[in-house]
Order: structure tokens, then sequence, then C-alpha cells
């Protein structure tokens, strides 16, 4: 009630309580309020109500829940890309709640605001769920959206009061008024009843095959989630799964079922998959079997991560850390959501992160959430905002300040450009293209790749600029929705991949070249006679030739050569040297140092998703025994995408106690000289070669002696 006061109040309000305690209502009470009280007398709208939430599910079961209230006559329905375009016309004409997600906000409702005059100028609330998701690049984008949003209601009139939710936000107050430029009211006391969670930590056995270098070979992490969601299905333990690709809910789902047939023919159809590719009402129909205990397994993407209310569930499993504290407890808390017991369990994955939490369980439970990370001045990400704010309506002097400290010289830089023309009105968007399209929310920037198949010529899918080179590179195999594909060619001036359906008996990897140069410290401590620092970088990749591996053993078969172009990325990194001399003294062979700094640099990137809410696919890494710019050994760990995201400053203020996880993960794995597990990495362009497991504790030691 507390929250649900302050919004009615007119406070900006972030609910940061527990799963199932009462969240919904705490802005639905304010909102439908508002709409019911200034309805007009002909029965037309008087309050409007803007509900924002990452994924189309979770509006879909919030729709669900308002339908359950019996709120009279409310004209309430979700707008994206589900909708059929008879439905987002009524929406624009006549709903009071409108439900969607930043992305069609960002293309559709912005943009096109002229048409949702009648909606905006009477907008009273902005609930903004889940809003810990909003992190990284997608975080930065977000903020800016929203922004965005704010201007374009100040033009009709209107000052709505936002409202932002999430079970496992941390610091709040400091999230929400990033996200929204705004001073937000916290509520944080949760007194809801809620039963025994009891979580398992659950690291699966060596299978005794060797993978690369003749490392060990654990089972995998989806074959032991499958055994154990079809034992607990058995059980009639309602059981969900989260599986964190697609290909992997559908073998997990698959698998399953094939065990329960087998020990009871028909019991197979109690379990199924759900994941994104799905049409509506697939999705639609799964989540109503799920709820009415139709289905007693399912196999998920983190499409059900956020928010669905499903009761009566009993266990979670996990099919490896989803990447952080808050998305494990987001997943943990899908069962048990009616005051009951459950059960969860951590499935680890082979990599140093999940090697890392099953033997120091105390990096689970008991911990603070990890702060969410996100950096709305990033210079990349608001140029091509200030173009949509300027398409939507002309920029003025009045406006820079909402969009930052970087506004004024990202405007400066777009009218030299010629994208923004300067008039007395203020700056105008200048193309005949849509200005929104410059920003794609989810990605990393750049036009994507078109997936195109050659044998239909339609387009099954797309890829991110930033990583077609290593993806879809010609002679790649690529999974697709459970398909294989070999790739045909790559036309980058056309934005082009050509794939061909095959099923070779091997996959690929690319290997690619990186150099990195340091352009700017920015911050820098001394840890005894090493350094920590933090800066501006340029990364220069260039994917040089690819490995193929055998299936199922992993065994590299041949190396093909590949000509494409090198790149670079202007970027945020934090790294650290050693001299010469101090490695000299602690007995550090040279001719280890280059496979210390290497296995070193593999196991940071893995751990720093414990500590700034990334995933280790959105940073990278560089390490050498002397590099150019410090003249001694250095190991950078730098995040992948323009102008940084936050991470890697996120990992210098927590340098010390990442790095030590880095050295205890490292340590504890049960390998004698390197795996998957520690210091293996499954992105390496140079083929894990060379790694050197025990020399990356002792530089470590080192290092952290400081």
């Amino acid at each position: 009630m507390e929250a649900a006061e302050l919004a009615r109040g007119g406070s900006h309000v972030v609910l940061a309580t527990g799963t199932a305690s009462g969240k919904s209502l705490a802005f639905q009470l304010p909102a439908l309020s508002a709409v019911l009280a200034e309805r007009r007398p002909n029965g037309r709208r008087g309050a409007t109500v803007l509900y924002l939430s990452p994924t189309k599910a979770l509006a879909q079961d919030q729709l669900n829940a308002l339908a359950g209230l019996g709120v009279p006559g409310l004209a309430a329905c979700t707008h994206d890309g589900d909708s059929p375009r008879e439905q987002r016309d009524w929406a624009r004409d006549h709903a009071e709640y409108v439900l969607t997600n930043p992305d069609m906000l960002h293309h559709s409702l912005l943009p096109g605001h002229a048409r949702w005059a009648g909606f905006f100028s009477r907008l009273r609330y902005v609930v903004v769920d889940e809003c810990h998701h909003y992190r990284g690049v997608f975080g930065a984008h977000v903020s800016l959206v929203l922004r965005r949003l704010r201007r374009v209601c100040a033009h009709y009139g209107a000052e709505p009061t936002f409202v932002l939710a999430s079970a496992t936000v941390a610091e709040p107050e400091a999230s929400a008024a990033r996200l929204t430029g705004l001073e937000v009211r916290p509520v944080v006391d949760d007194g809801s009843a809620r039963g025994a969670v009891a979580l398992g930590l659950w690291e699966p056995p060596f299978t005794g095959l060797e993978g690369e270098n003749g490392a060990p070979v654990r089972r995998s992490t989806t074959a032991e989630v499958a055994d154990l969601l079809a034992d607990l299905v058995a059980d009639d333990v309602r059981t969900l799964a989260f599986v964190r690709s697609r290909k992997g809910a559908e073998a997990v789902a698959v698998t399953a079922a094939r065990h329960l047939d087998e020990a009871v023919p028909g019991l197979g159809r109690s379990v199924a998959a759900y994941r994104g590719g799905y049409l509506p009402e697939d999705r639609r129909a799964l989540e109503a079997a799920l709820r009415d205990g139709r289905l007693r397994g399912v196999a998920a993407t983190n499409a059900l991560e956020l928010g669905i209310d499903v009761s009566g569930l009993d266990a979670v499993l996990m099919a490896g850390f989803p990447g952080t504290r808050a998305g494990m407890w987001q997943q943990v808390g899908r069962a048990g959501r009616r005051g009951t017991d459950a059960l969860a369990v951590l499935v680890a994955r082979d990599d140093p992160l999940d090697t890392y939490l099953v033997t120091h369980p105390e990096a689970l439970v008991g911990t603070p959430v990890e702060a969410t990370v996100f950096d709305p001045g990033n210079p990349y990400v608001v140029g091509p905002h200030l173009c949509a704010a300027a398409a939507e309506l002309p920029l003025t002097t009045a406006d820079l300040p909402l969009f930052g400290p970087a506004a004024h010289e990202g405007v400066d830089a777009l009218t030299a450009a010629g994208l923004l023309r300067r008039r007395p009105a203020g700056w105008f968007w200048t193309d005949r293209s849509r200005a929104s399209d410059l920003a794609d929310l989810r990605s990393t920037g750049g036009r994507p790749v078109d997936l195109v198949e050659a044998e239909t010529g339609r387009v099954v899918g797309t890829v991110d600029a930033s990583s077609a080179h290593s993806t879809v590179h010609e002679g790649a195999v690529y999974l697709h929705q459970g398909e294989t594909y070999l790739v045909r060619s790559l036309d980058l001036d056309d934005h082009v991949a050509v794939l061909e359906r095959a099923d070779p008996p091997y996959t690929t990897t690319a290997r690619e070249v990186t150099d990195i140069a340091i352009v700017e410290e920015l911050a820098a401590e001394a840890w005894g006679r090493a350094r920590l620092s933090f800066g501006s970088v340029q990364v220069a990749h260039q994917v040089v030739s690819f490995l193929k591996r055998r299936i199922p053993s992993q065994e590299i078969v041949a190396e093909e050569p590949l000509q494409l172009p090198e790149r670079t990325l202007e970027t945020r990194a934090v790294w650290w040297t050693v001299p010469p001399g101090l490695l000299a003294a602690s007995g550090l062979d040279a001719a280890d140092l280059p496979g210390a700094a290497h296995a070193a640099e593999h196991a940071s990137i893995g751990l720093l998703p414990l500590f700034a809410t990334c995933d280790r696919w959105d940073i990278g890494g560089v390490s050498t025994a002397l590099h150019p710019d410090t003249g001694q050994l250095t190991v950078f760990v730098y995040d992948g995408h323009p102008g940084g995201a936050g991470f890697a400053e996120h990992g210098f203020g927590k340098a010390r106690a990442w790095l030590g996880a880095t050295r205890e993960a490292i340590a504890s794995c049960q390998c004698e000289s390197g795996c998957p597990s520690c210091v293996q990495s499954p992105k390496c362009g140079n083929g894990n070669n060379p790694l050197d497991k025990a020399g990356a504790v002792r530089l470590l030691d080192l290092l952290l002696a400081g």
C-alpha cells in the first residue's frame, strides 16, 4: 500500500520487493483508480496508462491479470509485434491501458505520436515492470527512450507518474533514477508470506573423454537437466527448466519426454518446450496448459523468467547460471509462488563462473544482487536517440539536458554530419528515412546481416553486424531454430549471408587476431608495484581462419583461411600490469608468462558477470607478456560495445573481489592443467593456446598481494 499511496500522490516510485509480493497491485490500484475516476460521462477515456515490459509474454500475462480484476468497461489491450493491425488502431484511438514493450514505444508509438496525441495527452501513469532487465547497452537505449517519452508527453501537456517494479533490482533508487532521469522514491519493505526454497548446486561429472588440447569433458548440462526434469515429472513434481538457448530448450524437452515415454507410454505428452519463435497462439496455449496443470514439465528460455505468474509450480531447474544473481532469483521465484515450499536446482555449465559458484555457494546465498550497469551517456547510444527525438519534435537547447552531458556535443556532430539541420526553432531531422531505425535497442549497433536460405530465397533470421564475421563467414556451420545450415557466402557490402541446409559432421569456430591500443587512461590504482587501470581503448579485430571440429569429440580436423577486413572498436577497458622486475623476483619463468596471462584473462572474463550485470559474450579480452603501450605484462578486459557499456568500469570498481574470485575459480577446478570449467574459453580466437593454469594462479597471487 505504501507504493500505491506514493504513486497516487504523484511521486515516482520503484518497488523492489520479492516475487509474488503484490507488486502488480501497487501500480494497478492507483492506475485503475485514475482511469475510473477520470472517465468522461460518455464513457470515453479520461486518463490513460502505459505499461512497459521486456517481453511480450509478460505483457500478455498482465493483460490476463487485468481481465481477472473485473474492472467495469476497462479498455485494455497489448500493442506489440503479435497484435493485428485493427487491434493496434483500436488501442491508439480507444485504449485506456496499453501494454507494450520499449521496442514498440521506440519504433511505433513515439515516431507516430501525433496519431497517439489523445493517449499521450491523458497519460497519468507509466509502469516499467521488471526494471532490473534494463542493463548494458539495452538499458542505456531504454533510458533514452523513456526520456523521449517524457518529452513527447510534455509536448501534449502531460507529466505522467513513473512506477518501476522488480523483485531483484539492486540499489533500486539509484538504478530507477538513472533509467528514468527522475527522482524516484524506493519501497523495499516486503511483508508477504512465502515458503522455504531449497537450492541445490549440481556439477555434472567428467565423462572420461578428452576435448580441446586434451582437456577433460564433463557430461553436458542439457543432458543432466533433461534427466532431472524427467525424474521430477515422473514423481508428479510440476517443474520448469530454464535453458539458455532455443535449441537447448527443445533438446531438453524432447529428451525428457523420451525418458518418460520409456517409463510410462504417453507420459511424455506432459512435457513441452517454450521459447521465442513460436506463433503467438501457440505460446498462449502453452502458458494456459502450464497454468491449469495439463503440462507438468516445461523447458523454457528466459521468456518465462520475467514475471509469468504460474501458480502451483513445485520446482525450477536452471541449465547453467543465468548470468546474474538477479536473473537466478527471478527464475527461482517461478516456483512456490503461492506460499508453498519449493525446490530449485542450478546445474553448472562447463565454465569458470559456474565452477566458482558451485564451490562457493556463499556467493549466491546471502549476497546482494548485482547493481544494474548501463551508461545512458554513451555517445554511440545518445546520437541515434537525438536523431529520433529531432524527428519526433524539433530539438531545442532547453531539451538537451534531458539527454545528458553528451547531448550538446552530439547535436553538433550530427549537424556537421548532415543528419540534423539547425533552424531558429531548433534542430530538425533531415533524412527521409525513419530516424528510429538508427537504434536497435537490443543490438550492438550497425545494420544487421540478413540470413537468406539459398533454396527458397527467404530471410530466415538476422545476426548483429558485430558478430557476422565470426558466426556467418563463408564455410561456417550455423544453427538457427534447431536447423543446421552451412554458410555459402557472406556479402558485407549488401549485409547478406546465404545459407544452405546441411548436416556436416563438424562444427566451426572462427580464429581471430586482436590488437588493443590504449587511447586514454581515465583512472588508476597502484597495487604495490603492479597497477590497475581503466580507460578508453581501440580494439582491432580480424577473423583470419576457422577451425573445423569433429562431432562429438570436438577434435580439430582442419583449419581453413579466410580473408575478411579488419574491424575497429572504440570502447572502454579495465587492465592490469605487472612490471618485469616483479615477475622475475616471483620466480615466474618468462616462457610461461604468455600462457599464464592468457589463462588469467579467460577466467577473469568468465567471472566478471558475477560483479557486473553482463554476459561473457558482452565483453572481450587481450593479454600479452609485453604490451607496447605499457612496456609490461598486461591483461585487458573490454566492453564489446562501441563507447562502452559500463561493465569494464564496474569491474575496475570491484577489481579486488573480481580478481580474487577469478583466482579461486581456477584453483578450485578439479582438472590438472586447464579445462572449460576454469581457463578454456569457447570464444578464444587462438584455439585456447597457450594456457598455463598453474601460472595463472601464481600470477593472480602476485597481483592480489599488492
